[in-house]
């Protein structure tokens, strides 16, 4: 089953039989500017009955699974979430092989990753910002679903999802170093800003499918660094902190169904 709210030319993800997931946009809620409207995030000063609103919504859409919404600290840990997890445990990514418990990840440009295995035995889902992306996010997560799973890592499936794109996001040359000192390659996702000395504009989607790749994970779909995914450039699809500061957070979930 494919159940995405995002557009229709960004849902290209065959999943394994028995998961589930989706991405929400920033329409379809109650809450009111800067906050409009399908605001989920209880951190970011909107009213708290209009979030508790939107987050039933999200409920409605996922059925009978249960969305766990973590406190994401820009870090590298993943949750095993299981029936008894609660709301708020400090996390960047989880994962979980029982059924109806939706992996859960709150963004405003950072990058959204949704994983499973290719027979669905477990899925997972990560918060990758600049720092948990480069400080190892998406490799503890994917090791988290192999073991899991217990597969390899060519048997891993990804979906990246929107993001801050790559002609937005600026950044500084020491950001570009810390990924440079962990894989020279990485260089191909830095493009020299035009008028800034010592800033670049960096392709966080590229960096991740990089990091996937060096992992052995084949089966990367999803964000490809176009504008249609840029949650800076899309104002009316998606939240964006770099374009907006106070804002709401979308989200994307991921379950096994069955």
């Amino acid at each position: 089953m494919l159940d995405f709210m995002v557009l229709p030319e960004l849902l290209n993800w065959s999943l394994p039989a028995g998961v589930s997931a989706l991405c929400s946009t920033r329409q379809g809620g109650v809450s009111q500017p800067p906050f409009d409207s399908w605001n989920l995030g209880d951190h970011v000063g909107d009213n708290p009955l209009a979030v508790a609103n939107n987050r039933q919504r999200l409920q409605a859409q996922l059925g009978a699974a249960q969305a766990v919404f973590l406190n994401q600290v820009h870090g590298t840990d993943v949750l095993q979430l299981t029936p008894e997890t609660l709301d708020g445990e400090a996390a960047d990514a989880c994962v979980t092989t029982h059924t109806q418990l939706a992996c859960t990840i709150m963004v405003a440009d950072c990058l959204p990753i949704l994983l499973a295995d290719d027979q669905g035995r477990a899925v997972a889902a990560a918060h990758a910002g600049w720092r948990g992306l480069a400080a190892g996010v998406i490799e503890n997560t994917v090791h988290a679903v192999c073991s899991q799973a217990q597969v390899g890592t060519a048997s891993v499936q990804v979906w990246l999802g929107p993001c801050i794109g790559p002609t937005a996001f600026e950044v500084g040359e020491e950001v570009r170093d810390i990924f440079m000192d962990t894989d020279p390659l990485a260089h191909a996702h830095f493009i020299k800003h035009p008028t800034h000395h010592n800033k670049w504009f960096a392709n966080l989607s590229g960096l991740a499918r990089q990091r996937l790749h060096a992992l052995g994970v084949v089966s990367v779909v999803g964000n490809d660094g176009s504008l249609q995914w840029c949650t800076v450039a899309q104002a009316s699809r998606f939240f964006s902190y770099r374009r907006d500061g106070r804002t709401g957070r979308f989200a994307a979930c991921i379950w096994r169904s069955a």
